[in-house]
């Protein structure tokens, strides 16, 4: 599903960012819209180089007194990925953009990126590769002892010592 929802913005947002530079150009002329790019372009590489250091400097802070920096982590991945879509021409790319950058909308862009990420991790953590769940029921897998906690079956293995199973001829192999 994400494949063709990706599929389909790479294919829209050109032609929409096109047809909205198009229509700009037709009411305030081409040299005017050219202009107005250039100076979206260089607010916002004003706007991404402030915020940067300020999620940098926040990111930093909270390494030092010891927290996870989630939310400071979040705040660097939107700015870099807003940064990226004021470089793409356009003023579609560029409201995007402006929206994860500037300080009062990033908190909805943060909660929009949470949410995602969080059903991609549901997600891919319900299935292994090889198609068993992972929720614990599966052969090899944790299994609810007497007393309610999780065991896991296994077995430890000592190189040093041989196996009280050996057959004859164990002793050749360093066994």
């Amino acid at each position: 599903m994400l494949r063709v929802l990706m599929f389909i913005a790479f294919l829209v947002v050109p032609v929409l960012e096109i047809w909205v530079l198009i229509q700009i150009g037709q009411v305030i002329g081409g040299w005017q819209t050219v202009g107005l790019l250039i100076l979206d372009s260089l607010l916002g590489a004003w706007l991404v180089r402030r915020e940067g250091r300020r999620a940098w400097r926040a990111l930093r802070q909270a390494l030092e007194s010891g927290r996870m920096p989630d939310r400071e982590l979040a705040d660097g991945a939107l700015i870099v990925a807003g940064g990226t879509l004021l470089l793409t021409p356009g003023f579609l790319t560029d409201i995007a953009g402006f929206f994860m950058i500037l300080p009062f909308s990033r908190p909805i862009a943060r909660r929009g990126l949470s949410w995602f990420l969080g059903r991609r991790v549901r997600a891919m953590a319900a299935v292994s590769p090889f198609g068993v769940m992972f929720s614990g029921g599966g052969p090899g897998g944790p299994r609810p002892s007497q007393d309610g906690s999780r065991v896991v079956s296994g077995q430890v293995i000592d190189d040093d010592v041989p196996p009280r199973d050996a057959g004859p001829g164990t002793e050749a192999l360093g066994r």
